[in-house]
């Protein structure tokens, strides 16, 4: 028995030594660290999915999230010690006129997702309508102070018309215990949130008025020029996952349960639509394409706000060149 076993292992190591068998090479990947901005959300549902049905190792890419502060990824992006990250337009803008070089490749959002929430037991019917009303924001900056100052602008309001009250992020306790009389929410967040509490609430999107460039992938020119290829290769994965989770939400749902904490756990009518609505401001003839009217719409309103002192090169501040035709 001990000559039929050492027979075996000295075959096993003839065929090994002459190549016969051969362990086949695992392909390296490239880590990527990639902040979204946000907590664990199921907005982020596309990433989850990314990662879980392999599109990113597809690609050649192990990708970790990273749930950092936006303007924090700017800074490490611009400094060439982030190669990616999820960040909004305006944000771009910003970081450019502070000689950042980032560039934004890929349109996430295609809608704005901010707008203004009221009860509809409060007379608010059109933007002139929040003419000397008091609004609750996080506070006068970020996403949700642009998307306010575009729908006001869009009215013929400016911030001399209304109240604009800080109350940090309890829009929905401050709405529904009438602290104020509106609030700026995420489309996908706190009006659902209201509405799955009994309360009868209408938005007005900034969309709706006025196009504008919302969260997408960011990159840097320094990774632009030396690896296209994982600038094109990062698109791609991100674009399936966006569009697998578009067409088979349910299932998408479930694979992120195993990315956010408690989901299971969570009212799943409600967060089921909040990803539904996520979904619609996601969608575009050409997903991923950014917009050069929504470019220059921004740009306007950073300049009307005195947040930009003067013009950029629009043209260097995004690019559609990784985007497939539709």
């Amino acid at each position: 028995m001990k000559r039929v076993i050492i027979s075996n292992l000295i075959l096993v190591l003839v065929l090994l030594s002459s190549g016969c068998v051969q362990a086949q090479p695992t392909p390296e990947l490239t880590p990527i660290r990639l902040p979204v901005g946000y907590i664990p959300n199921i907005q982020f549902a596309p990433l989850y999915v990314a990662i879980d049905k392999g599109y990113f190792k597809e690609a050649g890419l192990d990708v970790v999230l990273d749930y950092n502060m936006e303007t924090d990824s700017v800074a490490l992006l611009g400094a060439n010690q982030l190669q990616f990250a999820i960040v909004s337009g305006e944000q771009i803008l910003l970081g450019r006129a502070q000689q950042l070089p980032v560039v934004y490749v890929m349109a996430w959002y295609q809608q704005y997702p901010v707008g203004v929430t009221y009860k509809n037991s409060s007379g608010i019917q059109t933007i002139s309508d929040l003419q000397g009303k008091h609004i609750g924001l996080p506070g006068t900056y970020g996403a949700s102070y642009i998307g306010l100052e575009a729908l006001l602008f869009a009215g013929g309001l400016t911030d001399d018309d209304v109240f604009l009250d800080s109350i940090g992020f309890t829009q929905v306790e401050a709405l529904a215990t009438d602290r104020v009389d509106a609030v700026v929410s995420y489309i996908a967040n706190e009006p659902i949130q209201l509405t799955a509490q009994g309360y009868d609430v209408t938005t007005m999107r900034t969309s709706d008025y006025l196009s504008l460039v919302a969260n997408g992938l960011v990159t840097n020119e320094q990774t632009l020029q030396d690896n296209p290829d994982l600038v094109q290769n990062m698109v791609t994965a991100l674009l399936k996952g966006l569009v697998y989770t578009s067409a088979n939400p349910d299932e998408a749902y479930d694979i992120s349960k195993k990315f956010i904490e408690n989901l299971a756990q969570a009212d799943e009518v409600v967060q089921k639509e909040v990803l539904k609505t996520s979904i619609a401001l996601w969608q575009a003839d050409r997903m991923g394409y950014s917009q050069p009217e929504s470019w220059a719409n921004m740009q306007d309103i950073l300049l009307r706000m005195n947040l930009l002192k003067a013009p950029l090169a629009l043209d260097e501040a995004f690019t559609n060149q990784f985007i497939p035709e539709p």
